[in-house]
């Protein structure tokens, strides 16, 4: 068998995850502290578990309708309004996914036919791109800079646009830098969008992990953007519900119609367990995440400050739970730092530019970890740079 034959070139050229290469080298060793992975150390509260565990006591366990469960959409609905005054109906503009990510990999399939392009901001996720190219789209990368906080500006995004261009990708709160975009950011790439027909594909998965007194604030929630803007949500992080694999798609009826076909025949439906304990993490969970909200600040601060003490030059992120320091002063490029450091130290973060090669110069540090673990993590990086002096 020849199987470069069998398999379709654009998935043989695509590049292993960045993330995982790190973590799963980790894996095979003893006493690593790793900063490597964006997953909450919290376990999920209480309530959703057992939410969870009386859905399957009751058998509830049959497939729910392909939109989700109805229950579940209309709690969605009142969550998206309570927290960032947008307003969706139940029955035709919620659809419940297998996680944030099958909600962005719908939607860009829904949209893009081949040779559309996708503007996609980077240092970011590392999913967006090569969804975009298996949907037949070119990714239009724009290298968001550190000394404009790592924001999107209206005067990239105009440079960006062209008459292919079919989507944007806005991925705030940023993985991996932690930046944000303030009211007055978006107002300014609203006016750039509101006269072209352009969808906002908007990944708000940490919307309610930002800091520094900064709410989150939605583009949808902007003047004239609601109608080309579908929000992604999830509740991964905020829920601390990552193997539960839940997420949700909000946004004008014309294009949930279409994106639900595609979540039809590819997933049926999402987990119907975990659509029961999602229903008690809306209803009841907001004290508990504002718990972790506040613990993760904590290690914000300690792990900013470690950074920027050592040397490693680290901006202030103001929302997920990431931090992304330059080691450009190390003389090392970004996988050369990251390699060193997991053999000699046996401390694990991720190379900047697993998010695209604006992060070359950086890597990531994830602070959803205790503080033990990340003080021990900052302890051996200054060895470390002690001994490559």
């Amino acid at each position: 068998m020849d199987y470069n034959k069998l398999l379709t070139p654009t998935v043989l050229q695509m590049k292993p995850s960045g993330i995982r290469k790190f973590f799963d080298i980790a894996n095979t060793m003893e006493d690593v502290i790793s900063l490597g992975v964006g997953e909450p150390d919290f376990p999920t509260p209480w309530q959703i578990r057992k939410a969870g565990i009386t859905s399957l006591e009751k058998s509830q366990t049959r497939y729910t309708s392909n939109r989700g469960l109805e229950k579940l959409r209309l709690e969605i609905t009142n969550y998206m309004r309570r927290k960032y005054q947008l307003s969706y109906l139940p029955e035709e503009e919620v659809l419940i996914t297998v996680g944030g990510s099958e909600a962005i990999d719908a939607c860009i399939r829904a949209v893009v036919s081949p040779g559309d392009e996708v503007i996609i901001p980077q240092p970011s996720y590392v999913c967006y791109e090569p969804i975009t190219q298996l949907a037949g789209g070119v990714p239009v990368i724009i290298e968001t800079k550190a000394e404009n906080a790592f924001k999107l500006t209206p005067e990239e995004l105009l440079a960006a646009i062209t008459p292919r261009t079919k989507v944007l990708v806005l991925p705030y709160p940023c993985n991996p830098t932690g930046a944000i975009m303030e009211r007055e950011d978006l107002e300014k790439i609203a006016t750039v969008l509101r006269d072209k027909n352009i969808l906002v594909l908007s990944d708000e998965i940490y919307a309610e992990l930002t800091f520094g007194g900064e709410k989150h604030v939605s583009i949808a929630a902007i003047d004239g953007m609601w109608e080309r803007t579908v929000v992604v949500n999830g509740f991964s992080k905020t829920f601390s519900m990552t193997g539960w694999r839940l997420g949700y798609a909000c946004g004008p009826a014309p294009i949930m119609a279409q994106i639900t076909k595609i979540h039809q025949f590819a997933i049926m439906c999402a987990p119907t367990t975990s659509q029961y304990a999602a229903i008690e993490a809306l209803r009841s969970c907001d004290e508990a995440v504002e718990q972790m909200r506040e613990e993760y600040d904590m290690r914000r601060r300690l792990i900013v400050h470690g950074f920027n003490k050592l040397g490693l030059t680290c901006r202030e992120p103001k929302g997920a739970f990431y931090a992304f320091p330059c080691i450009q002063s190390t003389g090392l490029t970004s996988e050369e730092f990251c390699e060193q450091l997991l053999y000699s130290k046996h401390v694990a973060v991720v190379p900047g530019p697993a998010f695209g090669q604006g992060g070359e110069g950086f890597v990531r540090a994830s602070y959803c970890y205790s503080t033990e673990h990340i003080k021990e993590a900052l302890h051996r990086i200054g060895e470390f740079l002690n001994e490559i002096k």
